[in-house]
């Protein structure tokens, strides 16, 4: 007990709790949906154009939050058009950017700072690191998503079930597969500092897979993963403290861990 006050009273320690159980929470309830309607690598796409543009902030000595989200944003949206009005579809759309944007990300490195610790952060994970100003940042923009979540999450339960009759209903579907494209992208971004732009589409796919082995109601499937997110975050946050193993592979770790048992959980039934 003593150990984990002494945790708590770092400075360093208590952003990164703070802003991980946000981000947790934000990834597990867009990863429903994204897992859903068979779109969850959107997240490991995101998150290769989101090093790329991170990388070019860091070679510019750009803020990288503010150069990143919008980036990120603006690609999200275009993935979306590319999957809906191309011939390039779904997982080739998303290969073509993200392998484009990480190539690009890794020669700007090469050719400016060179793999720094604050590239490296970006590409494996460090949540350790965040300063002040961006956990402030992230709170707020993870306070937004969940926000636009909670209120729109009528409009997404429609589109994520069946896009056609929510469109035969009135419901702008492709103004709402835009705003979940949006919320994945910042999300994402966020998410970065945390697991790393190879690990993030983990925090989005694990939780919401975990759930659907033991719930059925799309509403107990969302409430399930968030819950099971928010745990796998901390057992796996807590843990790389004191076992001084990389945050962001511990809490992939402990996402594989928590569906196992939910697999086991479920085959009982």
């Amino acid at each position: 007990m003593t150990e984990i006050v002494r945790m708590l009273s770092y400075h360093f320690m208590q952003r990164a709790l703070i802003v991980g159980v946000l981000v947790s929470l934000c990834a597990a309830l867009l990863g429903v949906s994204l897992v859903l309607k068979r779109y969850s690598m959107i997240g490991d796409g995101l998150s290769h154009v989101g090093f790329g543009a991170l990388a070019i902030a860091s070679a510019l000595h750009l803020a990288p939050l503010a150069v990143a989200v919008p980036v990120v944003v603006v690609t999200a949206v275009l993935l979306l058009r590319l999957s809906e009005n191309s011939k390039v579809k779904g997982d080739a759309a998303i290969a073509i950017i993200s392998s484009s944007a990480l190539a690009i990300g890794v020669i700007s490195v090469s050719l400016t700072t060179g793999m720094n610790t604050e590239v490296s952060n970006y590409m494996f994970g460090s949540i350790l690191s965040l300063s002040r100003s961006d956990a402030i940042l992230s709170v707020l923009l993870s306070a937004a998503v969940l926000i636009v979540f909670i209120a729109f999450y009528p409009r997404l339960f429609a589109v994520t079930f069946d896009e056609s009759f929510a469109r035969a209903t009135g419901t702008k579907a492709g103004a709402y597969n835009t705003l979940l494209a949006v919320l994945t992208a910042i999300t994402v971004v966020l998410g970065m500092r945390m697991m790393g732009a190879l690990l993030i589409s983990s925090l989005i796919i694990f939780p919401a897979l975990s759930a659907m082995r033991v719930c059925r109601s799309f509403r107990s499937v969302v409430i399930c993963a968030a819950a099971a997110s928010v745990l796998c975050f901390l057992i796996g946050a807590v843990s790389s403290y004191f076992l001084e193993t990389p945050t962001g592979a511990s809490i992939v770790a402990a996402n594989l861990l928590c569906f196992a048992l939910f697999t086991l959980a479920g085959g009982r039934k």
